[in-house]
C-alpha cells in the first residue's frame, strides 16, 4: 500500500518535530522544511498528499509559498499558526489553502483536521467508481453564464477558465447540483469537508463563500448566484 506523504514546513524545530512524531505515529511519511522557500521546492520535486505551513517564517512566508504551491499543484495546504485573526485567516484562504489551524493545536484537532483534507483529496485523485458515475460526469454543468465539467473539474464563466481551489470548487458543485435547497453551516461543512462540524468550521466556510462570490459574481456584496439565506444557511438560485 502506497504512503501518504506530508510536507511540514516550520522554522521551529520543536513543532516540526511534534508534528512530525504525532503524524508519523498515524502512518504518515512526513518531510520537513524550514522555511517557504524549501516548502516551494520540494513539492516541485515530489509529489505530497498533504502540505502543512506556518505562516511566519524567515524569507518567504506561508501566504506566500502557497501561492506559488498553487502555479504548479492543488494539493490540500492547511495552514498551521499562532496568527488567529479574521483577516489572517481571510488571507490564508485567498492565498490557497484549503483548512486553518491555530496554535497551540491538541492532538486530536490536527490529526482530525489531517484526516478530513486528505480523505478529500484521495478521493478526487481516483476514487473507483461506477459506470454510471462514470457516465456522468462526463456530462457539463450548466448554470446561467456558468459550465462546470466534472470529470476536469473545471469551471467556466462566460466560457472564460475560472481559477477556483478545490475546496471553492466542491462547495459550487453541491449548491449548483441542489439549487434552491438551503445548506445550513453544519450541512455544508460536513458535505464539503467530509468531516464533523465543529465550533468555528462557520467562520470558515463564510470566508469560502466570500472568496467565490469574489469570482462568481458580478457585483459580489449583492450576490444573485450563492444566496445567504439569514438564519438558515446558503442556496444557489
Amino acid at each position: 500500500m502506497e504512503t501518504t506523504k506530508i510536507l511540514v514546513a516550520d522554522d521551529n524545530p520543536e513543532i516540526r518535530e511534534i508534528i512530525r512524531i504525532l503524524l508519523s505515529g498515524e502512518g504518515y511519511d512526513i518531510t520537513e522544511a524550514s522555511d517557504g522557500k524549501s516548502a516551494v521546492e520540494l513539492t516541485r520535486d515530489a509529489d505530497f498528499d498533504l502540505v502543512i505551513l506556518d505562516i511566519m517564517m524567515p524569507g518567504q512566508n506561508g501566504y506566500q509559498a502557497c501561492v506559488e504551491i498553487r502555479e504548479h499543484s492543488n494539493v490540500p495546504i492547511l495552514f498551521l499558526t499562532a496568527k488567529s485573526q479574521e483577516s489572517d485567516k481571510t488571507l490564508g484562504f485567498s492565498s490557497g489553502g484549503d483548512d486553518y489551524l491555530t496554535k497551540p493545536f491538541s492532538y486530536s484537532e490536527l490529526v482530525g483536521r489531517v484526516k478530513a483534507l486528505l480523505r478529500r483529496y484521495q478521493i478526487y485523485r481516483g476514487k473507483p467508481q461506477t459506470q454510471e458515475a462514470q457516465t456522468a460526469e462526463t456530462n457539463e454543468i450548466t448554470c446561467r453564464n456558468l459550465t462546470l465539467r466534472p470529470a476536469s473539474r473545471e469551471v467556466y464563466k462566460d466560457d472564460q477558465p475560472l481559477d477556483l481551489t478545490d475546496t471553492e470548487y466542491d462547495i459550487l458543485l453541491l449548491l449548483i447540483t441542489h439549487r434552491g435547497q438551503i445548506f445550513s453551516a453544519e450541512h455544508l461543512y460536513e458535505s464539503v469537508w467530509n468531516d464533523v462540524y465543529y465550533y468555528g468550521a462557520n467562520n470558515t466556510i463564510m470566508v469560502h463563500i466570500r472568496n467565490l462570490r469574489r469570482k462568481l459574481e458580478e457585483d459580489p456584496a449583492n450576490p444573485t448566484l450563492i444566496k445567504t439565506i439569514w438564519g438558515k444557511g446558503y442556496r444557489c438560485d
